[in-house]
């Protein structure tokens, strides 16, 4: 009996070491997985359509890891909130986004990361218990989404019920505008051939203008030469009197200053003797008018007045 309970002994410690040996095993394997990865929290403010868990997550083209968990924000349901598990070594920095992508137009949406500067710290979670937050750029599907939604709410502004009644009676002024043109067609034909032989005659007015002035231009060339020889040898006689005057005036230069110095000089008195003779002239010729007076040396005889 007490080897028999030896045995059971031996069995059981051994089944109890083997149990601790292999729960030690998974929790190394677990502590060196763990070690291996690094979770984050990416926000969407957008609709996640075909994302789902186990989709992958790719940095700069190159997949990182893979999304764990996708769940509606508490606080705003128009907010989803995606953990995913990245590798330990993957560069996530604080300005690294986050984007929902697509591969090709058919294929299944991922989550792309980008960014990320050389000289910018890693991005780390602000308490322990926190998990680092991945923050999130709008994708080009949502840039699109929303470019179509823009341009639908606008097609809809133009396309309002008032805008409709505006667009159909311009159609309907266009439509009677038309029919008063069609109305005036003969008029309008008229006007077009009156039109087109007023400006005939126009054009044969500028012709016949373009000819007179042809003919006034070749006759003003056909004389200018002329012209030209009469006022050159105009020019010539005027320079040569010119010419002419000064020599003159050089070889008669000491007359003149004799003549402005002793002639001048005596002009004064020749005038004042002149002056004198004219004064006397004057008397004498009074005194002829009384004959007798001037030739007796006395004054004429009074004519008797009767009293």
């Amino acid at each position: 009996m007490e080897t028999k309970a030896n045995y059971v002994l031996i069995g059981a410690f051994t089944i109890v070491v083997s149990v601790f040996l292999l729960l030690f095993a998974l929790w190394a394997a677990k502590y060196s997985s763990d070690k291996s990865w690094q979770e984050y929290q990416v926000i969407f403010n957008e609709p996640v359509t075909g994302l789902t868990e186990g989709s992958s997550v790719q940095y700069n083209g190159i997949a990182v890891g893979t999304v764990e968990d996708l769940s509606l924000a508490p606080q705003d349901p128009r907010r989803v909130i995606a953990r995913v598990k990245l590798q330990a070594d993957t560069p996530v920095k604080v300005d690294t986004r986050a984007k929902m992508s697509v591969t090709g137009l058919t294929g299944s949406p991922f989550i792309q990361l980008t960014g990320g500067s050389p000289g910018a710290p890693r991005l780390t979670a602000r308490d322990d218990s926190d998990i680092p937050v991945i923050q999130t750029e709008a994708s080009a599907l949502q840039n699109i989404a929303d470019t179509a939604n823009r341009l639908v709410a606008r097609l809809d502004e133009v396309l309002s019920d008032e805008n409709v009644q505006r667009i159909a009676q311009t159609l309907e002024n266009i439509e009677s505008m038309t029919g008063a043109v069609a109305d005036q067609s003969e008029d309008l034909r008229t006007l077009i051939v009156n039109a087109r032989e007023v400006s005939e005659k126009l054009g044969t007015t500028l012709d016949t203008t373009n000819r007179a002035l042809s003919d006034v231009d070749r006759e003003l060339v056909q004389k200018l030469p002329g012209m030209v020889s009469k006022l050159e040898g105009t020019l010539s006689k005027m320079d040569s009197a010119a010419g002419n005057a000064d020599k003159i005036l050089s070889e008669n230069r000491a007359a003149i200053n004799e003549f402005a110095n002793d002639g001048l000089g005596q002009l004064g008195p020749t005038l004042a003797d002149l002056r004198a003779l004219i004064r006397d002239l004057r008397e004498i010729s009074d005194r002829l008018d009384n004959p007798a007076g001037y030739l007796l040396g006395r004054d004429a005889p009074k004519e008797f007045e009767p009293e």
